[in-house]
């Protein structure tokens, strides 16, 4: 979500309530947790990913969600460098037909451009982008969050989760010898850095305008050992059928979010929007059922970055926001807000208000 001026006369939104995100980082989370001895499953249940759901193929999680669920796996466990460890246990196999592209792909370089092409099919929850740097031609791979508003904990997590994830598929594609020239986070230093060079094995900084990983020309130009033209060539074309279909189902959960988001505290109601997208209530039905999602829960989410914007707004009261956010009243708000949050409202806009300031 972002964080807009005026968030009731600003119209927009962002795709953080929409289900577009495969839950590979979940799904590892989950797997790190249980060796440490802490049970995410309930968590998951908690926002509707119990483990039938997780399993399944077609399974796309928001955002929001995501960044819930690491959120309070970080308090449960305890440990600040959890994202460094989810990174850690990944393998290529997580990223389906992405991974067996980029197995079969010519070298190290090329692979991990062909994974910033196609992040929005890996489960990714930072923006990647790579490129030759000003070191002597060495390349280097940069991470930055969607969000800037994100929690700085999910933040710290989201960072090390990426970059970590990178280093251990990078081993064992091309060698466990493989190691970046440095590591940089844009975050301050933890309590404890001597983590950061285990999973790394380089320099680490911090503090740094950048979160980015420089790797040398020879570690770059290193071929994969099951690079196979055909099989890449074709790997591609499958994906490039599913990033179109992706970026369809994406435009239409934005462009229906925007309209909520626009109309509040008005609704639209169902008939409304398919009369708007000259389409029938069947075949916009199906299509929000092909992304996962219904219109009530696209609402939902809608209503709740709003009433997460309003809260930021000392001026306002709970009832003004009530009402900006489509309620009937104050008591309603606060439901919704104790069934998203586990808290009050008031609770709620304090702890925003100190992770703010």
């Amino acid at each position: 979500m972002s964080l807009a001026p005026d968030p009731a006369n600003t119209p927009g939104t962002s795709r953080s309530t929409s289900a577009t995100i495969q839950p590979n980082i979940l799904s590892y989370l989950v797997t790190v947790a249980d060796e440490r001895g802490n049970d995410l499953r309930p968590l998951l249940e908690q926002v509707g990913l119990d483990e039938t759901v997780m399993r399944s193929a077609a399974l796309r999680v928001s955002y929001r969600q995501g960044s819930a669920v690491i959120r309070r796996a970080l308090e449960l466990t305890g440990d600040e460098h959890l994202g460094l460890k989810v990174g850690a246990a990944q393998h290529l196999t997580a990223w389906g037909l992405l991974g067996f592209a980029l197995m079969a792909d010519d070298t190290l370089r090329h692979a991990i451009e062909t994974g910033v092409k196609y992040q929005n099919l890996s489960g990714a929850m930072v923006v990647w982008s790579a490129g030759i740097g000003e070191e002597d031609g060495a390349f280097v791979l940069r991470a930055e969050l969607p969000d800037p508003a994100t929690d700085p904990a999910v933040a710290v997590f989201l960072i090390e989760e990426g970059l970590a994830s990178v280093v251990t598929l990078s081993r064992l594609a091309v060698g466990s010898a493989f190691a970046p020239r440095v590591v940089e986070f844009a975050f301050p230093p933890p309590r404890r850095s001597e983590p950061y060079g285990a999973v790394f094995g380089c320099p680490v900084r911090f503090g740094a305008p950048a979160n980015r990983m420089v790797i040398d020309p020879a570690w770059a130009r290193a071929r994969m050992p099951g690079r196979d033209p055909v099989t890449y060539a074709s790997t591609l074309e499958l994906l490039d059928a599913q990033l179109a279909s992706r970026r369809d189902q994406q435009d239409l959960l934005e462009v229906l979010e925007i309209s909520v988001a626009q109309s509040l505290p008005a609704i639209p109601s169902f008939t409304e929007q398919a009369r708007r997208h000259a389409t029938s209530e069947r075949t916009l039905r199906r299509r929000l059922a092909d992304c996962d999602t219904t219109y009530e829960a696209l609402v939902e989410g809608v209503r709740r970055e709003r009433v997460e914007q309003l809260l930021l707004r000392p001026e306002l009261t709970l009832r003004d926001i009530a009402r900006r956010a489509g309620f009937s009243d104050e008591r309603a708000l606060r439901r919704a807000v104790r069934r998203w949050h586990g808290t009050s409202p008031v609770h709620l806009r304090e702890r925003m208000r100190a992770d703010r300031f």
